[in-house]
């Protein structure tokens, strides 16, 4: 028990209580090895009894808990950590009640959420990217300073892996653009105290932006050589199966240009038309009708407008969860472990398939709107 005020018994020592009164205690072995400035775990001390001569060996509580702080102060003070906690899920409440006191909130959700180790998932990649896109829009202010943080170190992780895969770049350049639009409005308006945190830490952060997209920019594909099967060897129906399953039209049109007959495919009207039934609905279609010289519908066109107007279908490979019985978002895969109790929080639904709901990267914003 430590005493921080002035007290007859030595203040700065450490003591126990025993049967016989309060003891001063010390560490057994030194505290430091090998000149590092970083203490090691003490799992076991000795209580020091004046006229005993046996010596009392347990393991302290105090010991392990000061172990425990340096570990979190670890974490916080390491730039490059993104682990602020163990958990994957949060619960979401939205008020107060006896229970529980104040309300979840964004920033927090967003230090919760295992952000930092979905975007090294596939699946999950492009979800991820989405919602820091909404956020660096309109939600950017809500963040708290920790949450701030670990957004930035987030999108450096996310530069970083788009610098070595080369996994889609147009994504990524999508966002950074919208970021530093955002900050060089809220920049202007730091005199309204809008911005948390130090203005230059946000001409730093500004800058960083600029520098990933002049490496974005600057971005060259490696050209692999295989001497096996290439996307030209196809037949027809197998490369216009292909061109069927993007989503979004600039990856077709992409494609398009890597040969002619991919060129060929790619400007299929029922392609574009298939495009424009699977993002929008008809009463759109008749809105903004567009009509080539022939006298047909000009599909592709009408894509690229209809786009402007309305919101694309969005598609993920996987997206986060949100369990109506319990009120938890999380990552379907770490829900499911807590399905088999594996963690402290199992879902006590008769049926908890039918309880999921999947969460879009526009409904997490929306939970945390109040």
């Amino acid at each position: 028990m430590p005493f921080l005020g002035q007290d007859w018994r030595s203040p700065g020592w450490r003591w126990v209580k025993t049967e016989d009164g309060w003891k001063r205690f010390e560490p057994f072995g030194p505290a430091l090895q090998g000149g590092n400035s970083q203490l090691n775990d003490i799992s076991h001390t000795v209580i020091l009894t004046g006229g005993d001569d046996d010596d009392e060996m347990y393991a302290s509580e105090d010991c392990e808990l000061a172990a425990k702080k340096r570990k979190k102060d670890h974490c916080r003070n390491n730039t490059d950590s993104q682990c602020f906690y163990r958990e994957n899920w949060i619960y979401v409440h939205k008020e107060s009640t006896r229970e529980r006191h104040g309300y979840c909130t964004l920033g927090e959700a967003f230090n919760r959420l295992d952000f930092s180790s979905a975007i090294q998932d596939i699946r999950r990649f492009n979800y991820v990217v989405k919602l820091l896109q909404l956020i660096a829009k309109s939600q950017l202010t809500s963040l708290s300073g920790a949450a701030q943080k670990n957004y930035f170190n987030i999108l450096d992780k996310i530069v970083r892996k788009v610098m070595e895969d080369h996994h889609n770049p147009r994504l990524i350049k999508d966002l950074l653009q919208d970021l530093s639009s955002t900050l060089c409005i809220l920049i202007r308006g730091v005199g309204k105290s809008v911005l948390v945190g130090n203005i230059n830490i946000w001409m730093c952060r500004l800058e960083t932006i600029r520098l990933w997209q002049q490496q974005l920019k600057n971005l060259q594909m490696n050209k692999q050589v295989n001497n096996g099967l290439t996307l030209s060897d196809l037949p027809l129906h197998m490369l216009s199966n292909i061109l069927h399953r993007f989503s979004d039209g600039w990856d077709i049109i992409t494609l398009g240009q890597v040969t002619p007959t991919l060129y060929m495919l790619s400007e299929d009207r029922q392609l574009w038309k298939k495009l424009c039934q699977y993002h929008f609905a008809e009463k759109q279609f008749c809105r903004h009708l567009i009509l080539s010289e022939k006298g047909h519908i000009d599909w592709k066109l009408m894509y690229f407008a209809l786009q402007k107007y309305y919101p694309k279908k969005e598609q993920y490979g996987d997206t986060l969860h949100f369990c109506r019985h319990c009120s938890i978002l999380f990552w379907k895969d770490y829900h499911l472990a807590l399905l088999l109790k594996d963690s402290g929080h199992p879902c006590t639904a008769s049926d908890p398939n039918t309880c999921l709901m999947p969460v879009s990267p526009q409904h997490f914003i929306d939970l945390f709107k109040f």
